[in-house]
């Protein structure tokens, strides 16, 4: 079912402008548009205004050629004449913005309809009036969406077609999926739908009857079923992976790392961790009399933030826990170790 938004007037004391009542006209006819059959109960209460007022703008319609009529009794209502349309959309420029800024080319070619897409917004532009036809032109020109960050691997996700089918068909799917850490289990799960996030794909569905998520590119075979199933109504993909990831993130974020970062070294670490090091800095660094800043940061684990401070660790100082100080000590000797002096071995018949 397709919900659409559509601008309503306020109701106000004063007498109604030129200006409303054509948006309110408007608003009428893509209503039943959209719809169409509309009591004129029905068309009141989402204007917000009369059943009275309804009847006029019917009229006021009729009188400039659109073929609107009223049936009374059970079963009537406000509607259009059959097989009418209008190319009128009732954007606004700031709404033409948003569409075609809303489409990103790379995530629409992973799921097959990057030609699709791009014929839809041609034939959506063709539709606009000329002036919104010039502003689409100018936001396709001016403002370029890439969903992957800097210095990312492609992840190949050959499996992407078989689950949308299977979304779109409410069939389960039998997979083999490998864990983070290398194992592998076999799935029957409920594809309830896929998030892109940072360029990587993910699946959420349901399995021995609780939602999970799961790395698209980690699925090593898949298999539509014959069985269908029945996707919650109540499901809401957008709030569960917003009140999913929050807890992710939060979760990820336990194990609190102080750090000293001499003056003109700041760079290293937002080289690192990325610019938000230098805003979580100006809030919570504090300066020392040397011009340094000291930083309290949050990873998973200690052996996380030991993975990750290493190559710095010899300009900026973990202040505490003691537990990684030692930790870094440790793996920055068993490194040296292993490359001490050492040539690498060469193959059998061939010079070094």
């Amino acid at each position: 079912n397709l919900h659409y938004s559509l601008p309503t007037v306020p109701r106000s004391p004063f007498p109604v402008t030129y200006e409303m009542k054509a948006s309110r006209l408007i608003s009428l006819l893509m209503l039943l548009q959209a719809h169409g059959r509309l009591t004129a109960a029905d068309l009141a209460r989402r204007l917000e205004v009369s059943t009275r007022t309804i009847y006029r703008d019917i009229d006021a319609l009729s009188a400039a050629g659109v073929p609107v009529y009223t049936d009374r009794g059970p079963g009537g209502g406000c509607a259009l004449l059959d097989n009418y349309r209008t190319t009128l959309t009732g954007l606004t420029q700031d709404e033409v913005r948003a569409i075609f800024m809303s489409t990103i080319p790379a995530l629409m070619s992973d799921l097959g309809a990057g030609q699709t897409a791009a014929s839809a917004l041609l034939k959506l532009s063709a539709a606009l009036p000329l002036p919104f036809q010039q502003e689409a032109r100018r936001t396709r020109e001016r403002i370029h969406l890439d969903p992957d960050g800097w210095f990312q691997w492609d992840e190949p996700t050959p499996f992407l077609p078989l689950i949308q089918q299977a979304l779109w068909d409410e069939r389960r799917l039998r997979m083999v999926y490998r864990t983070a850490d290398g194992t592998w289990s076999k799935r029957l799960i409920e594809p309830y739908g896929l998030v892109a996030k940072g360029g990587v794909w993910y699946l959420v569905g349901s399995t021995k009857g609780w939602v999970w998520t799961c790395r698209v590119s980690r699925i090593e075979e898949a298999a539509i079923t014959e069985g269908r199933f029945v996707r919650p109504g109540d499901f809401d993909l957008a709030a569960y992976w917003s009140s999913q990831s929050g807890a992710f993130e939060a979760e990820s974020r336990t194990y609190e790392v102080v750090l000293r970062i001499p003056a003109g070294r700041m760079h290293l670490l937002r080289a690192l961790l990325g610019e938000g090091v230098h805003h979580l800095a100006a809030r919570s660094g504090r300066l020392d009399a040397g011009g340094g800043t000291t930083l309290p940061l949050h990873f998973a684990s200690a052996e996380e933030a030991c993975r990750r401070l290493l190559g710095i660790s010899g300009e900026i100082e973990v202040v505490a826990p003691a537990a990684l100080r030692r930790l870094l000590h440790k793996t920055a000797l068993a490194a040296a170790a292993f490359y001490r002096e050492a040539e690498p071995p060469t193959r059998r018949g061939r010079r070094a």
